[in-house]
């Protein structure tokens, strides 16, 4: 009995601490932009103003002016892994098409499979040689310094 008192702290602090650990390696998701209801989107109506559509649906996240234009509400869920890139799982997209007069013509609602994804900003900064492989780079290199021998000899320090 004297044993069993003695480690249950040490089983309390290895669970917690296992607990822990395993949370860390779990993946959750982000969601981004708008979140529409059905009746969000039964709102709109053909017809209907662009100003109406705005305080119905919201300020859009961009717009088309081909035409009458368009509206575009966005929405985007990414799956985030632990050293792993986020990865998109789900895109909507809203679009609200006007005529020439900015009345609503009609409504049509896109998703991840109607399109393909268009990473705009990577984050990452485009490199000098980076379609080259290492030994592409390496050989280069030495090509430039070989061919720089000797070409400081003809200069006077003084």
């Amino acid at each position: 009995m004297t044993i069993l008192p003695r480690r249950l702290p040490a089983l309390i602090v290895l669970a917690a601490l296992s607990a822990s650990a395993l949370t860390g390696c779990t993946s959750h998701l982000d969601r981004h932009g708008h979140v529409f209801t059905d009746e969000d989107i039964k709102q709109v109506r053909p017809g209907m103003s662009k100003e109406q559509v705005k305080v119905s649906l919201g300020t859009p996240d961009t717009t088309s002016t081909i035409g009458g234009g368009a509206y575009y509400y966005i929405s985007s869920t990414q799956r985030h892994a632990p050293f792993m890139k986020p990865a998109v799982v789900d895109r909507k997209v809203v679009a609200v098409y006007f005529n020439e007069s900015e009345s609503v013509v009609r409504m049509a609602n896109y998703g991840l499979r109607d399109g393909r994804i268009v990473d705009f900003m990577k984050g990452e900064t485009p490199s000098r040689n980076s379609d080259l492989t290492m030994i592409e780079q390496f050989f280069g290199n030495l090509g430039n310094r070989a061919g720089n021998l000797g070409k400081d000899d003809d200069v006077d320090p003084f």
